[in-house]
Order: structure tokens, then C-alpha cells, then sequence
């Protein structure tokens, strides 16, 4: 079975022990509003916010388009920035991270299953992947914010990224369904799944609080607020 892999995947990697206190990592499927949030938890604890490497990213666009030929340099450099971003964060104090190299698997995975990455080239990011993560510490806590797929493509279509526009429906299924079943294997750090089908944390002053506070129990609890 395809989801397997998540499973033999965190057995396989190695993690350093030891937790970088200040590092919160938010992830969920594109348009689940990781981003948003990012912004507001680095506001509200008054942290250094590391965004996903999208916008100055010269590859992606190309991608979205022939993914054959740029799906493997597109990861490829996806993992080098995550990798740059995560070193540079254990440095500092306090951090939040919109997406980080624990998660960066799922993509590949994705993309060597759909035959637009190699299985040779996937075994070279895998090793490359699992050779990084050695010199990786915990995250203090990962946010999961858990959406539906008629939930994140209408937040896609709102924000109008011409690239995503053109992307099938499966792709966006397929996607939900590799975070759903990485993050329920999930046991790299701490962990926080919240689901955001009625949540509208950007607009809604009171949803804003609920999500807030649900994650300021669980740093509370883990004694790292």
C-alpha cells in the first residue's frame, strides 16, 4: 500500500533528541491558510516568521506547467531553502515556520508515485533528505491545520495564483490524502491537529481567539510559551 511508506519513513529517519524551544512549525495542504497563521502566531509571541520559499522561487511556476522536468529541481530546492531555514532558525530564539523540512517527504513522495520524479531521483532526495534531518533538531511544537479539500481549493481559487488555477482536482485529493496519512504517523515532536472547515482565523476576531488559545494550552502544557 502506497501509505506504508509514512510509517516505514519515520522509522527509518534519525532526529537530534534535544528540542529547539522557541521553533512552532505550521503545515497543511496548499491553501489551508499556513501562511495567515504564521504571521499571527509570529505577531502574537513576538517571532522571527520563516515563510515557505514561493514567492522568489523560480522554479515553481515552470513546474505547475512541465512537471516532468522540473519536478525534481523544484524539490531539490525546496530542501536546500527548508534546511538553510530550519539551521538559521536554531540559532535564534524564538521562530515560527510556514512548512519546514519534517514535512518536505510528502511532495516527493507525491510526485515519484504520479511518475513526474524518477524512482532514482527520489532515492537520491530521500538519501539526501535523511542525511539533513541527522543534523536537525525538534521542533517545540507542529501546528496541523486539517482542512477538506472543497475548503482548501476554494481558498486556492480565491487568492488566484494563475499556476494553481490549472491544477486538476485529484491532484489537490491526492494531496490531502498523503497529510492526512503522514501527520497520523507523525512522531518526530510534539503535535497540534486543528481543523479549519469553519475556522476563519484571518477575518473572524472570535475564531482568531479559538485557535490562539487552543495552541496556547498546548505550549502551556509543554512548558515552552
Amino acid at each position: 500500500m502506497q501509505f506504508e511508506y509514512y510509517k516505514e519513513y519515520f522509522n527509518k529517519i534519525k532526529v537530534k533528541e534535544c528540542v529547539m524551544k522557541g521553533i512552532i512549525c505550521v503545515d497543511g495542504v496548499v491553501g489551508v491558510g499556513k501562511s495567515s497563521l504564521g504571521k499571527i502566531l509570529a505577531e502574537k509571541y513576538n517571532s522571527i516568521l520563516y515563510e515557505e520559499p514561493v514567492v522568489d522561487n523560480p522554479i515553481l511556476d515552470k513546474y505547475y506547467y512541465d512537471r516532468k522536468r522540473w519536478a525534481f529541481p523544484l524539490q531539490i530546492f525546496f530542501l536546500n531553502k527548508r534546511f538553510q531555514m530550519i539551521k538559521n532558525a536554531s540559532q535564534l530564539g524564538k521562530c515560527v515556520m510556514d512548512r519546514s523540512i519534517y514535512g518536505d517527504v510528502i511532495f516527493s513522495k507525491m510526485l515519484v508515485e504520479d511518475g513526474d520524479m524518477t524512482q532514482e531521483e527520489f532515492e537520491l532526495y530521500e538519501e539526501l533528505l535523511f542525511n539533513m534531518l541527522e543534523h536537525v533538531e525538534k521542533p517545540a511544537l507542529m501546528i496541523y491545520l486539517e482542512t477538506s479539500v472543497d475548503s482548501a481549493l476554494s481558498k486556492i481559487k480565491k487568492r488566484g495564483r494563475d499556476y494553481e488555477q490549472i491544477v486538476p482536482r485529484d491532484y489537490w485529493e491526492s494531496l490531502d490524502r498523503h497529510y492526512r496519512e503522514y501527520f497520523k504517523n507523525y512522531k518526530i515532536s510534539e503535535i497540534i491537529t486543528i481543523n479549519v472547515d469553519e475556522i476563519d482565523f484571518v477575518n473572524n476576531e472570535k475564531d482568531r481567539e479559538y485557535i490562539l488559545n487552543l495552541i496556547d494550552k498546548k505550549l502551556s502544557k509543554l512548558q515552552i510559551k
